[in-house]
């Protein structure tokens, strides 16, 4: 298995877990009302804390995933990248560009409908997190089965 697919898979299981955690750690706070300021403060606090929360942590896996790679295998990660590199990267950053667009048009829809906004933000929310996953699986794909 190469360094990108390897790197990819990581990627793949980070989000997850990073997404499941943060979910289980404010899902005790919601306040409960349907359209009281406390409960956008809690989706507006949810929205940017995750994030923070989501940059941090994959740059935090990225480094670690960096290094257990440099000790298992004695190589280095590969400074460059070529034009098939660039060429996958652009159609995973399509592709999870295309789903979170996705999921922006199904929101602003809900609202059309008239659903509480609570449907708003987590279908934003959910969205953002299929797309990361879509980026990660579009990148294994790809590496796996060429362009």
């Amino acid at each position: 298995m190469t360094y990108q697919e390897k790197k990819s898979i990581v990627s793949f299981i980070s989000a997850i877990l990073i997404f499941g955690s943060y979910c289980l750690y404010m899902y005790p706070r919601y306040p409960g009302g349907l359209e009281s300021t406390e409960t956008f403060h809690y989706w507006g606090s949810f929205v940017l804390i995750l994030l923070v929360f989501s940059i941090v942590a994959h740059i935090i896996i990225s480094i670690i995933f960096n290094i257990i790679f440099r000790i298992t295998t004695k190589e280095k990660e590969p400074t460059f990248a070529d034009e098939l590199d660039k060429l996958i990267d652009l159609k995973a950053n399509r592709n999870s560009f295309l789903v979170f667009i996705a999921g922006f048009l199904l929101a602003m829809g809900s609202l059309i409908i008239y659903q509480p906004s609570q449907v708003m933000f987590i279908i934003l929310i959910i969205s953002g997190f299929i797309s990361d996953l879509t980026g990660s699986v579009t990148k294994l794909y790809h590496y796996r089965r060429g362009v």
